[in-house]
């Protein structure tokens, strides 16, 4: 009994310091005036979906992820989740009730909803490190965790893409599987959460796996302590994996292959892993020995592999693979968190240490202490996923949000370790050693010298005004002349795509989303050919304005790609007879130019 109650206790505790930050972070926020609300820096997928929550509430059917105000006419199907729409949804028809009104229903919604997953992801870093690197160890994860997810930014106000939900869910599995041990429910919960991150995005595919693989081996190597986790890990992850297929995917479309988001795929792969995990872990014959387990396990995995191959083999080949080159050269290698290391290191070196420091040490770290021997359950855990992060960071620079968290656990136990030297110690040298471990496995210090670097190496480029001028047009007031016309079709960049749906009643063609195919190509067609080519899309789609941004990156990728283009054209002053500049726009951010009719 008393284990119990101290368990709770420490939850009790635990949830409550979280929230003591959390809040300190919100307020910091609120001082700051929610500024992300009205600049969202071009994160074009946090005002998508916003749209999304808002065509929801409009009454949009819960299995339509149609959007229908980008592409071509009719639209195209995202390949988001309702799993992140409806609790959004639910905050803003619920704000909208109490307030009266519909537009501060959605401001709180955005602000309530990334601050209740940054209170969640603390909360179970906390629990993480507990179980890593004992009490000592809560306290500077929660400090450590909260500058660095609070400086990534995927919890500040406003950020309703599914990067946040997925962190708080994979940190929330790793929290409770290294738990579990200890607790007799922590193993399922551990396999709901990982299901669900699943099921928001395919992102998280590498995680889930290595989860689901250290639990099989965990119960190979340890088969008394590790039954029952393996069983109630498995039964829970398929349970919700069907689950979320039935409610999530419509039954028409039960039968269609999604290689980017859930659907029959990832459903079973799921079911096959979770349930034959549990039934391995039941029967007597195949957990019998050592060898048995594992074979028994290989046997499960070459099981999935036929399943994935002989049914679905295009879900086997690169994720972007078949994407039409030109906007493999014109977007996605310019798209910032798509980026390698090896990219960074030419074209952002600054940045790097930002995004690798912590981690790299946290590495260094896991390293010395399996040198050191004693390697335990938890170790396991923590430097798997620490390892497979780091590797899908060096790939793609998104990945290092995961590496960075994960990071925080190895590192709260070594701040711990020297906090509890420095307390049997006075010594200035043993203060200034203590300090040293605080600020290294601090993200936001390594952030500082990557940005203090980033100014050394460029003093002689020309400093930005500082002023208020939005050139990179992200700002909501950049877009209210465009707002206040009468809805129509407009042929603007993608980066200008979801703005544009967000801030007015327009649609567009283009927008940053890889199943927008037909309509980025159209924009690119418009743009990069001549003004007659232009002409000739703009009269058979039917549209009304022409937007353009001088200073965004993407208008001057497509500028030097194309210099005697259409875009091009414009930016010159070119100006063709079917246009006619909307006077009051000329020399802001965004310019419009309206489509004359034809008589």
């Amino acid at each position: 009994m008393g284990t119990a109650e101290n368990g709770a206790a420490t939850w009790k505790s635990d949830l409550v310091l979280a929230l003591l930050v959390a809040l300190l972070a919100f307020a910091v926020d609120a001082w700051a005036g929610f500024g992300q609300l009205t600049d969202a820096g071009g994160d074009n997928d946090n005002l998508l979906r916003l749209v999304e929550v808002r065509d929801l509430l409009a009454g949009q059917g819960w299995f339509d992820l149609h959007q229908y105000r980008m592409g071509l006419e009719g639209g195209f199907v995202m390949h988001w989740s309702r799993l992140v729409d409806a609790p959004i949804a639910a905050i803003a028809l619920a704000a909208s009730a109490l307030t009266g009104s519909r537009p501060l229903g959605e401001d709180v919604a955005q602000v309530l909803w990334p601050s209740l997953l940054f209170w969640a992801t603390l909360f179970f870093t906390a629990r993480a490190a507990r179980s890593f690197g004992g009490g000592g160890a809560v306290l500077p994860a929660i400090l450590v965790g909260a500058a660095g997810y609070y400086f990534i930014g995927i919890y500040d106000p406003g950020a309703l893409d599914h990067h946040n939900i997925q962190l708080m869910l994979t940190m929330a599995s790793l929290a409770l599987l290294l738990e579990a041990p200890a607790r007799r429910w922590a193993a399922m919960l551990s396999g709901f959460c990982a299901a669900l991150t699943l099921a928001v995005g395919m992102e998280t595919v590498p995680y889930v796996a290595t989860i689901g693989v250290c639990v099989a081996l965990l119960f190979v190597a340890d088969p008394a302590g590790e039954r029952m986790i393996a069983q109630d890990f498995g039964l829970g992850f398929a349970g919700v994996a069907a689950l979320v297929f039935v409610t999530t995917v419509s039954p028409s479309a039960w039968g269609a292959a999604q290689c980017d988001a859930f659907s029959v795929v990832q459903f079973l792969v799921a079911a096959i892993a979770g349930v034959g995990l549990a039934a391995i872990a039941s029967v007597e014959p195949a957990a019998g020995s050592w060898g048995r387990r594992l074979g028994s396990l290989a046997a499960l995995g070459v099981v999935l592999g036929v399943v994935v191959a002989v049914l679905f083999p295009q879900c086997l080949s690169a994720p972007y693979g078949s994407l039409d080159p030109r906007l493999k050269e014109l977007w996605l290698d310019h798209v910032d968190e798509a980026q390698s290391l090896f990219t960074l290191l030419v074209r952002d070196p600054a940045r790097v240490a930002a995004r690798y420091a912590t981690p790299l040490v946290a590495i260094i770290l896991m390293a010395l202490r399996l040198r050191r021997g004693g390697w335990r359950r938890q170790d396991s855990l923590v430097a798997a996923l620490l390892a497979v992060a780091f590797v899908v960071g060096v790939w793609q620079v998104r990945g290092t949000t995961f590496s960075i968290a994960f990071a925080v656990v190895p590192l709260s136990a070594w701040i711990a370790k020297w906090r509890a030297r420095a307390e049997t110690s006075s010594s200035l040298g043993m203060a200034l050693r203590l300090a040293a471990v605080w600020l290294v496995s601090m993200n936001p210090v390594w952030t500082g010298v990557a940005a203090a670097a980033s100014v050394a190496l460029e003093k002689d480029k020309p400093v930005a005004d500082g002023g208020t001028t939005d050139k990179t047009c992200e700002k909501k007031a950049t877009f209210a002349p465009l707002g206040a016309m009468a809805d129509t079709t407009v042929l603007t960049i993608s980066n200008l795509g979801a703005p544009v749906v967000v801030y007015s009643g327009h649609r567009v063609f283009a927008g940053p989303y890889h199943r927008n195919v037909a309509g980025n190509l159209l924009a690119l067609d418009a743009f990069l050919g001549s003004a007659d080519d232009a002409r000739a899309i703009v009269e058979a789609h039917r549209v009304g304005l022409v937007a353009i941004c001088p200073g965004n990156v993407e208008t001057l990728i497509l500028t030097r790609k194309a210099p005697q283009g259409f875009l091009a054209g414009l930016l010159r002053g070119s100006v063709p007879d079917w246009l006619e500049p909307v006077s009051e726009t000329k020399g802001s951010p965004i310019e419009l130019y309206r489509v004359k009719q034809a008589s």
